[in-house]
């Protein structure tokens, strides 16, 4: 397939995303006005910023096999398996632990399996090392020779179905290598695999500034290659889709709220988001990020990523660490309870892992005056419940 071949219209994203008014009394009584961005209504199946994220990313790949990387319950492996059906290329779920190789597919992996997607688990250790140039090339080596073939892989069982506890079926895993190294060993290598700049996170404090900073023109993004050819042609995106063409894809975020909206709050998870949102935003306006994951380390990863995609600081962002609820997929009873009380003042379903603790910080920050009165503060909604996300049921 050609890179005029890979047409994106096909998919006819609803752009701009819808903006509309949310009347909430905990924001007007300190006279601040609130605006919900529904970047979730952007496409079914790829909706808020898998879709900014992931648009250049397939530009780029022109058709070759996409390989990604997730953990069990990935929006993002779900969205780019989705793109890779509608679109007709392959792809790649590289998965965070490999002692899921021999379970039933959880309904997230299943989705990614029944839109084609071949999986690919490796132990956590490889997984967390997976930013080391010797051992993503091994990865990818293992992966791809699986996926073309080269090494025994029986079919993809149906979803919830067990699969043979002799060999995991529909599935690759590197389980039981030496040291637990991918199967091949690292100086094995398949295909040409192109792939942004590593990124390696870093310690930062829990509440992050980040100044204004010079409206950057985008930079061409850095590619490598690994392997040495053979057996196929990848385009490696990293996990959660953050990388320099991703941010360059959010910062129509940005620009779409050019005059609306003051202060412009959005859910983190690896922080590509906001580092686009940001650079896209206006001068005399600001994004507040609000991560979902533990650590303190979001603040170099977003630098990082502005570097990368822009070459130099972009745009005015803060983060607030306090409404992560302990860490990734984890919610608490003030956050349900949350939660439920704004999906019954707004008619809006509220997920859980992402919208409502950025829904959940914004409020919060209203109610201690964080905004001066007079302020618009616009809520960026990325996605929406999901049965196959864990507490998603309800």
């Amino acid at each position: 397939m050609t890179h005029e071949a890979l047409d994106l219209s096909r998919l006819r994203p609803r752009l701009p995303s819808p903006l509309r008014e949310a009347e909430d009394e905990r924001f007007s009584r300190r006279g601040v006005r609130l605006l919900l961005k529904r970047d979730d209504l952007i496409h079914p199946d790829l909706p808020g910023n898998k879709w900014r994220k992931l648009e250049l990313n397939l530009r780029a790949a022109a058709g070759r096999t996409v390989l990604t990387f997730g953990g069990a319950y990935s929006n993002h492996l779900r969205a780019t398996a989705a793109a890779g059906r509608l679109l007709g290329f392959p792809t790649i779920g590289v998965v965070r632990g490999d002692e899921l190789a021999g379970r039933p597919l959880n309904p997230s992996l299943a989705r990614c399996a029944a839109d084609g997607m071949r999986l690919h688990f490796v132990d956590r250790a490889t997984y967390r090392a997976k930013a080391e140039p010797e051992v993503l090339a091994a990865i990818v080596a293992d992966a791809s020779a699986a996926a073309r073939g080269l090494l025994p892989t029986p079919p993809l069982p149906e979803p919830g179905q067990a699969p043979d506890p002799g060999r995991p079926t529909g599935v690759t895993s590197n389980a039981g290598q030496a040291g637990g190294a991918p199967r091949g060993g690292l100086s094995s290598a398949a295909g040409a695999a192109e792939f942004g700049p590593a990124r390696q996170p870093s310690a930062s404090p829990a509440f992050e500034e980040r100044g204004p900073g010079r409206r950057p023109q985008a930079a061409e993004p850095q590619s490598v290659t690994a392997g040495n050819g053979g057996v196929g042609n990848l385009y490696v995106v990293p996990e959660g889709g953050s990388n320099a063409l991703a941010v360059q894809g959010c910062v129509a975020l940005g620009t779409e709220l050019h005059g609306v909206a003051d202060v412009v709050g959005v859910a983190c998870g690896t922080g590509g988001t906001i580092a686009g949102l940001a650079a896209g935003l206006g001068p005399a306006q600001r994004a507040i990020g609000f991560p979902v994951l533990k650590g303190g380390f979001l603040g170099d990863e977003i630098r990082a990523l502005q570097d990368a995609a822009f070459g130099t600081p972009a745009g005015d962002w803060t983060l607030d660490d306090r409404f992560h609820c302990g860490g990734y997929a984890r919610t608490t009873p003030e956050l349900e309870a949350f939660a439920a009380d704004f999906e019954e003042r707004h008619g809006l379903p509220v997920e859980r892992l992402y919208v409502a603790k950025m829904l959940h910080g914004l409020t919060t920050l209203a109610t201690e005056g964080a905004f001066p009165p007079g302020t618009t503060v616009a809520a960026v909604i990325t996605g929406r419940p999901d049965a196959a996300q864990p507490g998603s049921a309800r």
